[in-house]
């Protein structure tokens, strides 16, 4: 026996009377496990459960439910970084199936076949405000209003999206793509108010009947530094670099463009500079291995040019030249100083060194608390210390990302809800998660994914084309046909072939199977086929 299936500890021990034959100690029970692609999803869709619509060429139930967890499909299939293919099973096989692919075909899909989100519950009664239009913001209105209750978003830019649309470059994230998917909403009857700023939250709030407030104003403030200039002026942070593009008013740069850090804003910023015609560089203090930015993001960044010198902290900025210091990483990854300096030629400095959170609004809101770098502090149910305010997205303590953001909004709205109606939200108990270990692979060939098609680096350059195709619907179909189905019958027929004692009865397509436990034996054998693990083996029941 494999070391695999060496713990099978749970098979039957048979012992057999001449009389009655033999005695079952246990039996098999279908039940599905958690794929482990939908428990890494911070969206929570139900992958998986897509994926199978998407292989049967039913792409329109595949996005009706996955919005039901996730409005955007377009947008994350762009701007995810898919830690749903990070632990995808198949990654130990032939590499992971490409699910952000398949998303972002069938929500290209949607937007040109015009499917409107699905409708929501009658109304409450309830009113909820919801303070920003950014991806956490979007996705609160969106659940909220699905849950019966009126919501009014009221964000000071001119338009949704929030760092969507200003801080995520063209070539990633179209905008025609973004406002397609956030216009939904209000055909769903969310009611945006734009360029209204929010300065007297308790005001608003009373004033406007609201029963809830959902917070998610993002971070939209860049970090400063304390690097010493002659010329101040040439230097600029990558927020306000970002959103002046996208406005169509680029600041006059020179010919050699630093930017200084590690993150996606950084990459984003070299990015941008280089299809403005500038020589970027990216100047970060620590090595690659350590840096915040996605991998994908950075070997994008260098395939298009961008040289990075790792381990250099700035110390000063000169007329046409930066003063920086090598550094070199400790036992535990932190960068030190070596005192030796090296001049790095520059004409302006772009930083990148992380964003933070307006909340001055908010410090006169009795019951709020802060941490020390500024966010927002909120209880298990995302709740801040003044009852009826809760908070998601970049301005709380947790992960900062798109898809971690359109999850708090789904989350929030959820137990907003429940507070709504007197009472507190406690989520689901999951079932154990489908591991590899688990599965029994006797179907399995080596197939590999399905690649995106890429734009040439001489289409990059100057233009803020979109970088990365999509499928066509032939390979996305082939790509989700990839799934393994991890913890989820498929209806492979193996267990009913395999059953020496004829004990399974097949229901019909999409009933599945049961058992006739008059004739099961308990020996395993269904178990041992099934080769996505929706079959366990529990002990037999005490009688009597």
């Amino acid at each position: 026996m494999s070391d695999r299936h060496s713990d099978l500890t749970h098979l039957p021990d048979l012992k057999r009377k001449p009389e009655h034959g033999p005695v079952r100690s246990r039996r098999p029970i279908y039940m599905d496990l958690l794929p482990p692609c939908n428990h890494a999803c911070p969206a929570g869709e139900p992958v998986q459960g897509w994926l199978a619509h998407a292989q049967g060429g039913r792409y329109r139930d595949a996005w009706e439910l996955l919005v039901q967890a996730n409005p955007f499909p377009a947008i994350h299939g762009r701007v995810c970084y898919h830690p749903c293919e990070s632990s995808c099973n198949r990654e130990r096989l032939d590499g992971a199936v490409s699910i952000h692919s398949v998303e972002r075909f069938l929500g290209d899909l949607a937007i040109e076949q015009g499917w409107p989100l699905p409708a929501g519950a009658p109304a409450s009664g309830h009113r909820v405000l919801v303070v920003g239009a950014g991806p956490s913001g979007l996705s609160a209105a969106y659940h909220l209003r699905r849950l019966g209750h009126d919501v009014v978003v009221r964000d000071a830019g001119p338009v949704a999206g929030g760092m969507m649309h200003f801080g995520i470059p063209a070539y990633r994230l179209p905008r025609n793509v973004l406002d397609a998917e956030a216009a939904r909403l209000v055909g769903l009857g969310v009611v945006f108010e734009f360029n209204h700023r929010v300065e007297n939250l308790e005001a608003e709030w009373k004033d406007g009947g609201f029963a809830a407030v959902f917070l998610a104003v993002g971070a939209h403030l860049s970090k400063r530094s304390g690097i010493p200039a002659r010329d101040a002026g040439r230097m600029l942070d990558a927020v306000s670099f970002l959103r002046d593009v996208e406005a169509g008013a680029p600041p006059k740069l020179g010919r050699r463009v630093a930017v200084y850090g590690g993150g996606n804003t950084a990459m984003d910023a070299a990015r941008t500079a280089l299809r403005l015609g500038h020589e970027p560089l990216i100047i970060y203090r620590r090595d690659r291995e350590h840096m915040p930015a996605h991998d994908f993001e950075a070997a994008e960044a260098i395939e298009e040019g961008v040289k990075i010198h790792w381990l250099r902290a700035i110390k000063g900025l000169e007329e046409g030249a930066l003063t920086v210091e090598v550094m070199a990483l400790d036992a535990d990854g932190r960068p030190r100083p070596t005192g030796e300096v090296e001049t790095i030629e520059a004409d302006d400095l772009i930083l990148a060194l992380g964003q933070e959170t307006d909340t001055r609004f908010l410090r006169s809101v009795a019951g709020v608390e802060f941490g020390s770098d500024g966010t927002v502090l909120v209880n298990d149910g995302m709740m801040t210390g003044r009852p009826g305010l809760f908070a998601g997205g970049d301005m709380v303590p947790a992960q900062r990302s798109v898809t971690y953001a359109v999850g708090h909004g789904a989350s929030a709205a959820r137990h907003i809800d429940a507070f709504l109606h007197g009472g507190a939200f406690t989520a689901p108990a999951l079932p154990p998660i489908a591991t590899f270990e688990k599965l029994h692979l006797w179907f399995y060939t080596n197939v590999e994914h399905r690649p995106q098609a890429r734009a040439t680096m001489e289409q990059r350059r100057g233009t803020f084309g979109e970088v990365v195709g999509g499928l066509s619907e032939p390979a996305a179909r082939f790509e989700a046909a990839r799934c393994l189905s991890c913890g989820t019958c498929f209806e492979c027929d193996g267990c009913y072939a395999a059953c020496p004692e004829d004990a399974i009865i097949k229901l019909g397509p999409g009933r599945r199977y049961e058992y006739d436990y008059a004739k099961c034996t308990g020996c395993a054998i269904c178990y041992e086929q099934c080769p996505c693990h929706a079959i366990t083996m529990v002990r037999e029941p005490e009688k009597g």
